[in-house]
């Protein structure tokens, strides 16, 4: 039987597996992400580091599987979406790699804004758009930006090590590839920051090979020399196919380090704050929020406690009087596109303790992922179920929250790792063992659980979300103020008074 090794690079950990023909994993390995440098509104990594996790992640599972390993016949990556690695001619790269979080583009993105006010990309700009972040190079490194030769995802990179060959694919470029496009006056947004769309690469369908592993790699990619390496796409779109939720009328959310909602459709429409992008045949109607699990680490390091801890304190008596969440902590991209945003806890009593607080925590995130929905839905219709996958979805109370809060059926596929099955189904397509993407899904994806909402507790969500949106727009000037606040004199070491 066929067995291709699919890539997973997520913000928490980067996953691979041997995965055959029936979707099943025959050999699974994870090592955790390499830790970004986190500086004020800064996020970065050498991408290097990743080269290094994969070498150690292939070497993972050809000591564990050998077989399995040794008949390999085609490799897919995926993963870490909104972030742009930037390489020299000579295709290494010309400084660290600008994360998810990076959120130091504001003002550039503005700016850059203002020069071209009638690109229709125009209104689209914030600081996690990849044509902003250019305009933040060329306004504070403009010596870095005369060398860059080519911007790329990070399994962009990572195959390009591979093969040699530079490519990537229009669902993971879309927005770079809607800035590098003129508009009616001839004007794109590349030019207007004096940067060239030939910094795009070559472009791809994620089903398509970008090139062959080259020989003379180290080990053990020396024992693939020759096989192919197909484009892959980023973490959505994969995770999308792994759920079986590339589908017109199917609902999807991710629930990583962040969260991913959005709508499948036959056609493109648009809604405030959502990203319509081709997703090659079909259209997706949602996209990425700044929020996920992350919120629940930055709980449980406040509460001292580690994150799977966290699930026994919903075990506690909760208090009747819930407490509300924004969850906020980095700014917001859907459907906000505001790095000023900033959390905050509502309703707090002397009466709520740390189990009000992860409860409150989970709901904020189930409550923006029903703002997306409920925006998505009014352009595209009710849809009559939400693919669920992620680390969140094995979460049974996690899987019941959504289904009350958004009002739909929750539904989760078999595969522990949706974005591993999704990209070994682009591997699988693109050596033509599947005639479609569809063939693909039908034949290796299973559904494992079904979770309906509760009438009684949708209903006290219901006026729980009316409540949490009253919030989200009372707070939003107040934390956009603090966001911008210089108060650097209160962390100075204070006086020492001395007695008279």
């Amino acid at each position: 039987m066929t067995i291709v090794l699919a890539c997973d690079l997520g913000g928490a950990s980067f996953r691979a597996a041997l995965i055959d023909e029936t979707g099943a994993a025959r050999a699974a390995a994870a090592r955790p992400s390499p830790v970004p440098e986190r500086r004020g509104e800064a996020s970065e990594i050498d991408p290097p580091l990743w080269r290094a996790a994969l070498f150690a992640l292939a070497g993972d599972l050809a000591r564990a599987a050998p077989q399995a390993f040794a008949a390999i016949e085609g490799v897919a990556l995926c993963g870490a979406t909104r972030t742009q690695v930037f390489l020299e001619a000579d295709g290494r790269p010309l400084r660290p790699a600008m994360l998810w979080d990076d959120a130091r583009a504001e003002g550039a993105a503005r700016r850059l804004a203002a020069r071209a006010p009638g690109h229709p990309e125009a209104a689209a700009l914030n600081a996690f758009h990849p044509a902003a972040r250019l305009a933040f190079l060329a306004e504070t490194e403009p010596e870095r930006l005369a060398r860059l030769a080519c911007v790329l995802d990070p399994k962009d990179y990572l195959a390009a090590d591979l093969t040699g060959e530079r490519a990537s694919d229009p669902v993971s470029l879309a927005r770079l590839i809607a800035a590098a496009t003129p508009d009616a006056a001839g004007v794109d947004l590349l030019a207007a920051l004096g940067a060239s769309p030939a910094l795009l690469p070559p472009l791809r369908e994620p089903w398509e090979r970008t090139g062959d592993i080259r020989s003379g790699l180290p080990a053990p990619f020396d024992r693939l020399a020759g096989v192919p390496v197909f484009c892959g796409s980023n973490d959505t779109y994969a995770a999308v196919l792994g759920l079986g939720a590339m589908r017109a009328g199917v609902a999807y959310n991710i629930s990583g380090t962040t969260e991913v909602l959005g709508v499948v459709g036959p056609e493109p429409m648009r809604a405030e704050g959502l990203l319509t992008v081709d997703w090659r045949g079909l259209w997706q109607l949602g996209g990425p929020s700044q929020t996920g699990a992350d919120a629940l680490a930055w709980l449980a390091a406040i509460l001292g406690r580690e994150v799977g801890a966290l699930e026994a304190l919903l075990a506690a008596r909760r208090d009747p009087q819930p407490a509300l969440f924004l969850p906020y902590l980095s700014g917001e991209r859907v459907p906000h596109w505001d790095a000023g945003l900033r959390g905050a806890f509502v309703g707090l009593s002397r009466r709520h303790g740390p189990a009000d607080l992860v409860w409150a925590a989970l709901e904020g995130v189930a409550f923006q992922n029903r703002l997306v929905l409920e925006r998505a839905e009014a352009r595209t219709g009710a849809v009559h179920e939400i693919r669920f996958g992620g680390g969140g979805a094995a979460n049974a109370r996690w899987r019941q929250i959504k289904a009350d809060v958004c009002g739909r059926p929750i539904v989760t596929g078999a595969a522990k790792e949706p974005g591993l099955v999704g990209a070994a189904i682009l591997a699988f397509v693109g050596l033509g063992r599947f005639a479609s993407l569809a063939a693909a899904q039908d034949a290796m994806v299973r559904i494992a659980q079904r979770c309906e909402p509760d009438p009684a507790r949708a209903a006290i969500y219901d006026a729980l979300y009316a409540r949490w949106r009253e919030a989200e727009a009372a707070i939003a000037p107040v934390s956009r103020a603090l966001a911008g606040f210089d108060a650097a004199t209160l962390v100075a070491p204070a006086a020492t008074e001395h007695a008279a």
